[in-house]
């Protein structure tokens, strides 16, 4: 089996608006309790959307789409991406709950997302 599509980002510079606009357009809801990595996210909320997802960001964050696939290991991903002509963006870095994630670029420069662990 390929690796699954595991999580998705939605992030702006007002990560509050966010929220409350894909709450009301989807019906949403959001736990703003966890801690986000840094890397990612000033405020973040998770969401449940058939899968797991996330609204955030902050005035400093870039505004931008993301979906993370899950992987056995962030980091071997990662140096997998740099090798076939992706952009490593950061990562591997580990959130609050233990999780561990990482961005990069593809060729085209399509933000992508990995997650799994160390």
């Amino acid at each position: 089996m390929s690796d699954p599509v595991v999580h998705f980002e939605i992030i702006g510079r007002e990560p509050e608006k966010l929220r409350a606009f894909f709450g009301e357009l989807f019906g949403w809801q959001y736990d703003t309790g966890g801690q986000p990595v840094k890397e990612v996210a000033e405020s973040y909320g998770f969401t449940e959307a058939g899968i797991y997802g996330g609204v955030g960001g902050g005035a400093a964050y870039e505004p931008h789409v993301v979906f993370y696939v899950g992987v056995p290991n962030v980091g071997d991903a990662l140096d997998a991406a740099e090798r076939l002509g992706g952009t490593r963006r950061f990562g591997p870095v580990t959130s609050g709950n233990g999780l561990v994630v990482g961005q990069f670029t593809d060729p085209e420069g399509n933000l992508i997302g990995v997650a799994g662990s160390q």
